[in-house]
């Protein structure tokens, strides 16, 4: 009997992602969500959502940065958005007195309830808590506004010193950069690291910052010299399954032990030994997200040593077991996202 064809794969639909641009609109925060989520595409180069751009009335919105944005749809998007994303602003109802247009704060409230994922990026939040979206959540925005937020909402549970907080169906960020760190963390929890590591790549950004992670650290800029640890971190980079000690590392820096100490912290912020730590940490997150090897296998490889060691170490940085973390985290190839 004469074989039939087999029918070619169906690509998994595109998630779609509305931003909602407001009068006063960040410029940076209104891009963000198409830069990441734009560059997001699977191994054969496919986009993984599609991103529109929306105000109401589809009417065009003054941005902060003292041009006119025109977006090419109105509200009504949102009723069909798999994500709902609002931009952060610099002036309007929502960051002056806690009043905000009905019509934005009925389609973020439709939006939440018909089960769409609803996100904020910087000042937005202001947005968010206007709607009435953030009462008795916990929420973040970007520190500068914290006292304001907190005196116009003062019943959401604002912490102003993180850079993202994901609350299942509401998630917040952080001013400017800890828009793009939201948006990574999203992509990675639709797709996978695999995914989200490529867009991160193609942005040329960072690929991963926790979302507990404090918004800034002042700390004074290191002295420039003609040395600097960076071409060690690359090498321990490709040798995290190895037994590496502070003293390899100043070894290859060709530095004593107290000076190679001394200016990676100046340029890390942190010590080599927590450094390490926390790349090979990194490094069997993204083994248990994009592999089917044992713990104990990823444990050597990552150069934590044993399972009980990954175990301590994950459940220290996170929160939770390798078992669960893989659970939440691992994305079969060819699955859509949520």
């Amino acid at each position: 009997m004469e074989k039939l064809p087999l029918a070619p794969s169906t690509p998994a639909p595109e998630h779609f992602v509305a931003v909602i641009a407001l009068d006063g609109v960040v410029a940076f925060d209104l891009g963000t969500p198409s830069q990441i989520f734009g560059a997001a595409r699977d191994d054969e180069g496919r986009r993984r959502y599609r991103i529109q751009v929306c105000s109401p009335g589809g009417l065009p919105v003054r941005s902060a940065a003292g041009f006119q944005v025109l977006p090419e749809h109105g509200l009504e998007i949102t009723s069909v958005a798999d994500t709902v994303i609002v931009a952060g602003i610099h002036r309007g109802g929502p960051v002056e007195d806690a009043s905000i247009e009905p019509a934005v704060a009925s389609s973020l409230r439709a939006a939440l309830a018909r089960g769409a994922r609803v996100m904020s990026i910087c000042t937005g939040a202001f947005v968010l808590a206007a709607a009435g979206l953030l009462d008795d959540r916990p929420a973040t925005t970007h520190w500068g506004w914290a006292e304001q937020f907190r005196a116009l909402y003062p019943q959401v549970k604002l912490d102003p010193d993180v850079l993202f907080i994901d609350d299942g169906d509401v998630l917040t960020s952080a001013g400017v950069g800890a828009g793009i760190d939201l948006c990574l963390h999203v992509v990675r929890t639709d797709f996978g690291s695999e995914v989200a590591n490529r867009a991160a790549r193609r942005s040329v950004v960072p690929p991963w910052r926790e979302g507990g992670q404090a918004q800034y650290i002042e700390r004074p800029l290191p002295r420039v010299t003609d040395t600097t640890t960076a071409p060690t971190r690359a090498w321990a980079l490709q040798r995290l399954g190895e037994p590496l000690t502070l003293q390899d590392m100043a070894a290859y820096a060709t530095m004593s032990v107290r000076t190679f100490t001394r200016r990676f912290r100046e340029e890390t912020g942190v010590s080599p030994a927590r450094w390490l730590l926390q790349q090979r940490v990194d490094h069997a997150r993204g083994l248990l997200e994009s592999t089917d090897l044992a713990v104990e296998q990823i444990a050597r490889r990552s150069g934590l040593g044993t399972a009980a060691s990954l175990r301590q170490h994950l459940q220290t940085t996170i929160g939770v077991a390798p078992s669960a973390y893989r659970r939440t985290f691992r994305v079969v190839p060819g699955a859509p996202g949520r």
